[in-house]
């Protein structure tokens, strides 16, 4: 009778199979198929994959020695008082009004500003769990911030001046 199909049975003809390769994730930036996550159309100007990389690895290298300001309110708060650096702004934050008006902020502190694919990768630059919409980076430590060596600090000096110079070429 209609004891042979089980509701189970449904479940798992419908559930259709994951395929691996095709992951929706945000680790296929590796891959290089270049599938990147959507971004809002205010995100210009956008980073490629390859100053991404760059600007990721600066931002990791500042949240060892504290030298950042993470999030909408603390990167307001220091835009406000003036906190020179570059604010990298992630391009896949819904709603979008949530950081509208930080690209403002920035123009009026002559704080350059450029938006990157993911607010995960960011959060997970920054050395948070949490995804991140918004991160300033400082070119100096404040105080009772960690401090770095002196090899480390010529390392990130150097690679804070190329992406300083890459975003306002971008503009």
């Amino acid at each position: 009778m209609g004891k042979e199909k089980t509701p189970k049975k449904d479940k798992k003809e419908k559930t259709p199979k994951k395929d691996k390769s095709a992951s929706p994730g945000g680790d296929s930036e590796d891959e290089g198929d270049g599938a990147l996550r959507p971004t809002a159309p205010i995100a210009t100007p956008l980073a490629d994959l390859k100053t991404t990389k760059k600007i990721l690895k600066v931002v990791k290298k500042a949240a060892k020695a504290k030298q950042v300001r993470r999030g909408v309110k603390e990167v307001v708060k220091a835009l406000k008082k003036e906190t020179k650096g570059v604010c990298v702004i992630a391009g896949d934050i819904s709603p979008i009004d949530v950081i509208t008006h930080v690209p403002i902020l920035c123009e009026e502190a002559g704080v350059p500003y450029v938006y990157v694919h993911s607010k995960e990768e960011l959060g997970a630059a920054g050395m948070t769990k949490r995804p991140t919409s918004v991160m300033l980076v400082m070119p100096e430590g404040v105080k009772g911030s960690v401090k770095m060596s002196s090899s480390d600090k010529k390392e990130f000096d150097d690679m804070y001046e190329k992406i300083l110079a890459k975003v306002k070429s971008m503009k």
